[in-house]
């Protein structure tokens, strides 16, 4: 395992880059960032919880890419259900393109079992302080490519036969809170009725257990993003995310490309209605 890498704002670490080497291949190693926190040091990750240890902080991972598991545990069979394959790939870091205490740039392989590439990534994170008191935001960019000279799909459990499992792409594994946890956007809150719905922003706030209060509010960065569902969990465990294949796999040709572009602000206090979240989400974009 390389150094992890960090990203700070001013003289604060606000996050750690982990390339994930050294995992367990059936967590599908991949780069991530976790512990991800408040400018007042609240943590508002979580990776390899028990519940879910293939959960990995705030990351890139998909179920289903050419029928290779990049989300890792277990893998959802049409009509035989979540099953234990040796189908398990990992994202291994080809080179960094930068590196500066704000901004991380890398090369990214999206490596099969058998040890062929089947996507090159492009990847950029960048946190910058935001004009909201107690804030700062991240930008996150990531490019696949299919590098393997024939049509591939990227899919998930829903495109493969699970109603309203259609995770994959972005995803953060939020962290172990005081059991207050609220999930939003602008048109509907709480997890069933945000959960599969296409809306502009996502906001998650709650308390850790010491009470300290934290947001995390999600905006699409383009407009192909910006057509993904949102994928939430509440009940069952703390987790939101964008989902690329909802219902119907992503059709990728020999050299196709897909992109998708999010900010996120990290707040240290409570998202209490939507014009608040809308309020920063305008300043953080100045």
């Amino acid at each position: 395992m390389t150094e992890p890498a960090t990203l700070r704002v001013g003289g604060t670490t606000v996050a750690r880059y982990d390339d994930g080497d050294g995992l367990d291949p059936q967590l599908v190693p991949r780069p991530h960032l976790h512990p991800v926190r408040t400018l007042d040091g609240i943590t508002v990750t979580d990776a390899c919880p028990a519940d879910h240890r293939w959960h990995l902080g705030v990351s890139v991972a998909i179920q289903d890419v050419d029928r290779t598991n990049f989300w890792g545990g277990r893998t959802y069979v049409r009509d035989r259900g979540y099953q234990w394959l040796d189908d398990h790939g990992r994202v291994v870091r080809g080179a960094w393109l930068e590196r500066t205490p704000d901004r991380l740039e890398e090369r990214l392989d999206w490596v099969g079992r058998d040890g062929s590439v089947l996507l090159a990534e492009h990847r950029v994170l960048r946190a910058s302080a935001a004009p909201v008191p107690g804030a700062w935001r991240l930008d996150l960019a990531f490019t696949l490519r299919n590098v393997t000279g024939r049509p591939i799909e990227l899919g998930s459990p829903a495109t493969n036969g699970r109603d309203r499992a259609g995770y994959g792409g972005l995803f953060w594994r939020l962290p172990a809170h005081d059991g207050s946890l609220g999930v939003f956007t602008a048109d509907a809150s709480g997890e069933e009725a945000v959960h599969g719905t296409v809306s502009g922003w996502i906001a998650a706030t709650a308390a850790d257990p010491d009470g300290r209060e934290w947001s995390v509010v999600i905006e699409h960065g383009d407009g192909p993003s910006a057509r993904d569902p949102w994928f939430v969990r509440v009940a069952g465990y703390p987790g939101i995310g964008a989902s690329l294949a909802w219902a119907t796999p992503v059709s990728l040709g020999p050299g196709g490309e897909l992109r998708r572009a999010f900010g996120a602000v990290i707040v240290n206090a409570r998202a209490v209605d939507t014009s608040q979240v809308e309020l920063w989400l305008r300043r953080a974009r100045l």
